[in-house]
C-alpha cells in the first residue's frame, strides 16, 4: 500500500518537480511557489497525469494553482485521497 500522508505525497512531489522543473532539490523547499520553479501550464498537465497515475485521482490541472507550493499541493492530495478512502 502507498503512503498517502502528506509528507510522502511532498517527497514525491518533489523528485517530480526535479525531474521536470530541472531544478536542483537543494534550491526550493517546499514552500517555494511551483511557478518560481518553473512550472507552466504544459508542467501543469503532465503533473496532473503524474498523480492521476500515481495515486488514482481524477484531478483538474487548476489544483496546481488552487495549491502553489508543494507542501500546499502534497496536503490537497492527501485531502483527497483520505476522502476518497
Amino acid at each position: 500500500m502507498m503512503n498517502t500522508d502528506a509528507a510522502s505525497i511532498e517527497s514525491w512531489l518533489v523528485g517530480r518537480v526535479v525531474a521536470y522543473g530541472k531544478v536542483d532539490a537543494g534550491s526550493f523547499t517546499p514552500e517555494t511557489p511551483l511557478a518560481e520553479l518553473g512550472l507552466d501550464s504544459v508542467y501543469a498537465l503532465t503533473l496532473c497525469g503524474d498523480i492521476e497515475d500515481e495515486y488514482g485521482l481524477d484531478v483538474d490541472p487548476t489544483i496546481v494553482w488552487d495549491h502553489p507550493t508543494i507542501g500546499q499541493l502534497a496536503g490537497g492530495i492527501s485531502e483527497r485521497l483520505a476522502a476518497a478512502a
